[in-house]
Protein backbone atom coordinates (compact mmCIF):
# COMPACT_ATOMS: atom_id res chain seq x y z
CA UNK A 1 0.00 0.00 0.00
CA UNK A 2 1.45 3.56 -1.07
CA UNK A 3 1.23 7.00 0.11
CA UNK A 4 -0.11 8.02 -3.11
CA UNK A 5 -2.86 5.33 -3.24
CA UNK A 6 -4.12 6.27 0.26
CA UNK A 7 -3.90 10.15 -1.29
CA UNK A 8 -6.65 8.74 -4.50
CA UNK A 9 -9.17 7.21 -1.61
CA UNK A 10 -9.09 10.29 0.39
CA UNK A 11 -9.94 12.57 -2.76
CA UNK A 12 -12.48 9.58 -3.85
CA UNK A 13 -14.04 9.59 -0.73
CA UNK A 14 -14.42 13.79 -0.55
CA UNK A 15 -15.87 14.18 -4.38
CA UNK A 16 -18.06 11.43 -4.27
CA UNK A 17 -17.09 10.47 -7.73
CA UNK A 18 -14.14 8.65 -9.69
CA UNK A 19 -14.04 11.06 -12.48
CA UNK A 20 -14.29 14.58 -10.25
CA UNK A 21 -11.48 12.96 -8.07
CA UNK A 22 -9.50 11.88 -11.53
CA UNK A 23 -9.66 15.68 -12.45
CA UNK A 24 -8.80 16.98 -9.20
CA UNK A 25 -5.52 14.56 -9.05
CA UNK A 26 -4.52 15.27 -12.74
CA UNK A 27 -5.52 11.44 -13.80
CA UNK A 28 -7.05 9.85 -15.43
CA UNK A 29 -10.59 8.56 -14.33
CA UNK A 30 -9.29 5.00 -15.76
CA UNK A 31 -6.03 4.51 -13.87
CA UNK A 32 -7.67 5.88 -10.75
CA UNK A 33 -10.06 3.10 -10.88
CA UNK A 34 -7.37 0.94 -11.52
CA UNK A 35 -5.54 1.91 -8.76
CA UNK A 36 -8.47 2.33 -6.31
CA UNK A 37 -9.17 -1.60 -7.33
CA UNK A 38 -5.70 -2.98 -6.89
CA UNK A 39 -5.57 -1.15 -3.16
CA UNK A 40 -9.16 -2.87 -2.71
CA UNK A 41 -7.67 -6.11 -3.46
CA UNK A 42 -4.38 -5.84 -1.43
CA UNK A 43 -7.08 -5.01 1.62
CA UNK A 44 -9.46 -8.10 0.59
CA UNK A 45 -12.35 -5.53 1.16
CA UNK A 46 -14.29 -2.67 -0.80
CA UNK A 47 -13.94 0.54 0.32
CA UNK A 48 -16.97 1.85 -2.07
CA UNK A 49 -20.10 1.39 -3.26
CA UNK A 50 -20.47 1.89 -7.16
CA UNK A 51 -24.15 3.74 -7.42
CA UNK A 52 -25.01 5.22 -10.93
CA UNK A 53 -24.74 8.73 -10.08
CA UNK A 54 -21.98 9.15 -7.31
CA UNK A 55 -19.65 6.42 -5.01
CA UNK A 56 -20.20 6.43 -1.08
CA UNK A 57 -17.62 4.66 1.51
CA UNK A 58 -18.34 1.08 2.73
CA UNK A 59 -18.32 0.42 6.49
CA UNK A 60 -14.69 -0.45 5.66
CA UNK A 61 -13.69 1.89 3.76
CA UNK A 62 -15.31 4.44 6.35
CA UNK A 63 -12.57 2.66 8.80
CA UNK A 64 -9.95 3.16 6.06
CA UNK A 65 -10.64 7.08 5.39
CA UNK A 66 -10.69 7.75 9.57
CA UNK A 67 -6.90 6.44 9.92
CA UNK A 68 -5.64 7.31 6.01
CA UNK A 69 -6.12 10.75 6.78
CA UNK A 70 -4.28 10.43 10.04
CA UNK A 71 -1.37 8.87 8.38
CA UNK A 72 -1.38 11.57 5.53
CA UNK A 73 -1.02 14.67 8.10
CA UNK A 74 1.54 12.82 9.44
CA UNK A 75 3.50 11.98 6.70
CA UNK A 76 3.06 15.57 5.61
CA UNK A 77 3.89 17.04 8.91
CA UNK A 78 7.33 15.08 8.78
CA UNK A 79 7.82 16.81 5.24
CA UNK A 80 7.04 20.20 7.15
CA UNK A 81 9.40 19.47 9.49
CA UNK A 82 11.83 18.41 7.39
CA UNK A 83 11.39 21.05 5.10
CA UNK A 84 12.06 23.99 8.40
CA UNK A 85 15.86 22.08 8.02
CA UNK A 86 16.40 24.56 5.10
CA UNK A 87 16.64 27.47 7.37
CA UNK A 88 13.79 29.73 5.50
CA UNK A 89 15.62 30.23 2.37
CA UNK A 90 12.73 28.97 0.80
CA UNK A 91 9.69 27.81 0.87
CA UNK A 92 5.69 28.62 1.25
CA UNK A 93 4.57 30.27 4.53
CA UNK A 94 0.54 30.14 4.54
CA UNK A 95 -1.31 32.52 7.26
CA UNK A 96 -4.63 32.66 7.89
CA UNK A 97 -6.33 35.86 8.74
CA UNK A 98 -9.26 37.68 9.56
CA UNK A 99 -10.41 40.23 7.41
CA UNK A 100 -10.59 43.40 8.73
CA UNK A 101 -8.18 42.62 11.89
CA UNK A 102 -5.33 41.41 9.33
CA UNK A 103 -5.86 44.98 7.57
CA UNK A 104 -4.88 46.61 10.27
CA UNK A 105 -2.08 44.12 11.75
CA UNK A 106 -0.80 43.03 8.78
CA UNK A 107 0.39 46.15 6.70
CA UNK A 108 3.20 46.68 9.93
CA UNK A 109 4.61 42.79 9.84
CA UNK A 110 4.57 41.72 6.31
CA UNK A 111 7.17 44.22 5.32
CA UNK A 112 9.72 43.20 8.40
CA UNK A 113 9.19 39.52 7.49
CA UNK A 114 10.13 39.49 3.59
CA UNK A 115 13.14 41.53 4.79
CA UNK A 116 13.99 38.95 7.00
CA UNK A 117 12.99 35.80 4.50
CA UNK A 118 13.07 36.83 0.88
CA UNK A 119 12.87 33.59 -0.70
CA UNK A 120 9.65 32.63 1.12
CA UNK A 121 6.40 32.89 -0.63
CA UNK A 122 3.74 33.97 1.61
CA UNK A 123 0.30 33.52 1.20
CA UNK A 124 -3.03 34.98 3.17
CA UNK A 125 -5.87 33.26 3.60
CA UNK A 126 -8.95 35.75 4.76
CA UNK A 127 -11.80 33.58 6.17
CA UNK A 128 -14.04 33.97 9.38
CA UNK A 129 -12.87 32.57 12.92
CA UNK A 130 -14.40 29.32 12.49
CA UNK A 131 -13.41 28.54 9.02
CA UNK A 132 -10.09 29.64 9.72
CA UNK A 133 -9.98 27.17 12.96
CA UNK A 134 -11.38 24.47 10.83
CA UNK A 135 -8.15 24.75 7.86
CA UNK A 136 -5.94 24.97 10.97
CA UNK A 137 -7.32 21.78 12.19
CA UNK A 138 -7.03 20.12 8.68
CA UNK A 139 -3.50 21.34 7.95
CA UNK A 140 -4.55 23.71 4.81
CA UNK A 141 -2.47 26.45 6.57
CA UNK A 142 0.48 26.88 9.08
CA UNK A 143 -0.61 29.70 11.75
CA UNK A 144 -3.48 31.99 11.86
CA UNK A 145 -4.48 35.16 13.31
CA UNK A 146 -7.37 34.14 15.34
CA UNK A 147 -9.46 35.97 17.96
CA UNK A 148 -10.07 34.34 21.46
CA UNK A 149 -11.74 31.92 22.22
CA UNK A 150 -10.37 28.71 20.54
CA UNK A 151 -11.99 25.89 21.72
CA UNK A 152 -10.16 22.80 19.45
CA UNK A 153 -7.93 21.12 21.95
CA UNK A 154 -5.53 20.12 19.22
CA UNK A 155 -4.52 24.07 18.63
CA UNK A 156 -1.70 25.75 20.26
CA UNK A 157 -1.98 29.53 20.82
CA UNK A 158 0.59 32.63 21.12
CA UNK A 159 -0.99 35.57 22.38
CA UNK A 160 -0.29 38.33 20.08
CA UNK A 161 -2.75 41.43 20.87
CA UNK A 162 -4.36 42.20 23.96
CA UNK A 163 -7.01 45.44 23.21
CA UNK A 164 -9.70 47.67 24.73
CA UNK A 165 -13.60 47.10 23.22
CA UNK A 166 -15.69 49.73 23.06
CA UNK A 167 -19.37 50.69 22.79
CA UNK A 168 -20.24 52.09 19.50
CA UNK A 169 -22.47 54.66 19.62
CA UNK A 170 -24.39 56.69 16.88
CA UNK A 171 -23.11 60.51 16.98
CA UNK A 172 -27.11 61.97 17.78
CA UNK A 173 -27.41 59.21 20.85
CA UNK A 174 -28.04 60.05 24.52
CA UNK A 175 -24.97 58.17 25.50
CA UNK A 176 -23.02 59.30 22.91
CA UNK A 177 -20.96 62.57 25.14
CA UNK A 178 -20.49 60.18 28.27
CA UNK A 179 -17.25 59.27 29.30
CA UNK A 180 -18.11 55.85 30.11
CA UNK A 181 -21.29 53.40 29.60
CA UNK A 182 -22.68 50.64 32.07
CA UNK A 183 -23.67 48.33 29.79
CA UNK A 184 -26.40 46.20 31.66
CA UNK A 185 -28.26 49.54 30.95
CA UNK A 186 -28.58 49.15 27.74
CA UNK A 187 -30.59 46.26 27.58
CA UNK A 188 -33.34 46.09 25.02
CA UNK A 189 -31.92 49.17 22.79
CA UNK A 190 -31.28 47.77 18.98
CA UNK A 191 -27.87 46.17 18.01
CA UNK A 192 -26.02 45.66 14.91
CA UNK A 193 -23.50 42.51 14.75
CA UNK A 194 -21.58 41.13 12.79
CA UNK A 195 -22.98 37.45 11.36
CA UNK A 196 -22.39 33.77 12.73
CA UNK A 197 -19.04 32.48 12.53
CA UNK A 198 -17.30 35.95 13.52
CA UNK A 199 -15.10 35.33 16.44
CA UNK A 200 -16.26 38.95 17.45
CA UNK A 201 -19.67 38.25 17.39
CA UNK A 202 -19.26 35.72 20.01
CA UNK A 203 -17.40 38.11 22.07
CA UNK A 204 -20.22 40.65 21.22
CA UNK A 205 -22.89 38.07 23.02
CA UNK A 206 -20.84 37.50 25.55
CA UNK A 207 -20.80 40.89 26.49
CA UNK A 208 -24.13 41.43 26.41
CA UNK A 209 -24.95 38.18 28.58
CA UNK A 210 -22.50 39.50 31.19
CA UNK A 211 -24.32 42.32 31.24
CA UNK A 212 -27.85 40.76 32.41
CA UNK A 213 -29.24 40.43 29.06
CA UNK A 214 -29.49 39.05 25.23
CA UNK A 215 -29.16 41.89 22.45
CA UNK A 216 -32.28 42.65 19.99
CA UNK A 217 -30.28 42.56 17.08
CA UNK A 218 -31.76 44.33 13.90
CA UNK A 219 -28.74 44.15 11.39
CA UNK A 220 -26.23 41.85 10.86
CA UNK A 221 -23.54 41.72 8.31
CA UNK A 222 -19.94 40.08 7.61
CA UNK A 223 -17.47 43.23 7.40
CA UNK A 224 -16.93 45.31 10.78
CA UNK A 225 -16.96 48.55 8.61
CA UNK A 226 -20.41 47.85 7.45
CA UNK A 227 -21.38 47.52 11.11
CA UNK A 228 -19.78 50.58 11.97
CA UNK A 229 -21.36 52.79 8.89
CA UNK A 230 -25.07 51.69 10.06
CA UNK A 231 -24.14 52.79 14.05
CA UNK A 232 -23.30 55.94 12.33
CA UNK A 233 -26.22 56.42 10.30
CA UNK A 234 -28.42 55.71 13.57
CA UNK A 235 -29.26 52.72 13.59
CA UNK A 236 -28.46 51.01 16.50
CA UNK A 237 -25.54 50.09 18.45
CA UNK A 238 -22.31 47.67 18.37
CA UNK A 239 -19.45 46.97 20.00
CA UNK A 240 -15.53 47.83 18.63
CA UNK A 241 -11.99 46.88 18.86
CA UNK A 242 -9.78 49.63 19.67
CA UNK A 243 -8.00 48.89 16.55
CA UNK A 244 -11.32 49.90 14.64
CA UNK A 245 -12.16 52.90 16.99
CA UNK A 246 -8.12 54.33 16.16
CA UNK A 247 -8.83 53.88 12.23
CA UNK A 248 -9.52 56.62 9.98
CA UNK A 249 -13.23 56.26 8.59
CA UNK A 250 -15.89 58.11 6.54
CA UNK A 251 -17.29 61.41 7.51
CA UNK A 252 -19.83 59.12 9.02
CA UNK A 253 -18.66 57.60 11.90
CA UNK A 254 -19.52 56.43 15.45
CA UNK A 255 -18.88 57.76 18.86
CA UNK A 256 -16.69 55.25 20.39
CA UNK A 257 -17.78 55.34 24.47
CA UNK A 258 -15.87 52.94 27.05
CA UNK A 259 -17.24 50.43 28.79
CA UNK A 260 -17.31 50.73 32.81
CA UNK A 261 -15.63 47.35 33.10
CA UNK A 262 -13.19 47.72 30.49
CA UNK A 263 -13.41 44.38 28.41
CA UNK A 264 -10.56 43.48 25.88
CA UNK A 265 -10.02 41.03 23.43
CA UNK A 266 -7.28 38.53 22.45
CA UNK A 267 -6.10 38.00 19.24
CA UNK A 268 -3.89 35.19 19.13
CA UNK A 269 -1.71 33.33 16.42
CA UNK A 270 -2.64 29.72 16.60
CA UNK A 271 -1.19 26.36 15.20
CA UNK A 272 -1.45 22.54 15.27
CA UNK A 273 0.14 21.19 18.58
CA UNK A 274 1.31 18.33 16.57
CA UNK A 275 2.90 20.57 14.01
CA UNK A 276 5.95 22.38 15.32
CA UNK A 277 6.50 25.78 13.70
CA UNK A 278 9.06 26.59 11.19
CA UNK A 279 12.03 28.96 11.17
CA UNK A 280 9.77 31.56 8.76
CA UNK A 281 6.34 31.11 10.97
CA UNK A 282 8.53 31.27 14.36
CA UNK A 283 9.72 34.64 13.11
CA UNK A 284 6.26 35.75 11.82
CA UNK A 285 5.13 34.97 15.27
CA UNK A 286 7.71 37.11 16.62
CA UNK A 287 6.90 40.52 14.49
CA UNK A 288 3.20 40.13 15.20
CA UNK A 289 3.92 39.54 18.94
CA UNK A 290 6.09 42.92 18.39
CA UNK A 291 2.94 45.01 17.13
CA UNK A 292 0.86 44.48 20.48
CA UNK A 293 2.19 47.82 21.70
CA UNK A 294 0.43 49.93 18.72
CA UNK A 295 -3.26 48.45 19.93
Amino acid sequence: MELRQIRYVLAVAEERSFSRAASRLHLAQPSLSQQIAKLEKILGVPLFHRLPQHVELTDAGQRFVQVAQTLVDMAEGLEREMRSYAVGESGKLLVGSLPITGAYVLPRVIPDFTRQFPGVELQLIEETSSHLEHLLVRGKIDISLLTMPITDPTLETIPAIHEEIFLAVPPQHPIAGQKEVDLAELAGQPFILLKEGQGFRTISLRLCEEAGFRPRIVFESTNIQTVQSLVAAGMGLSFAPRMISLAPGTTEHPVYVRLARRPFRTLVVAYRKDRPLSRPAEAFVKCLVEQKNHF
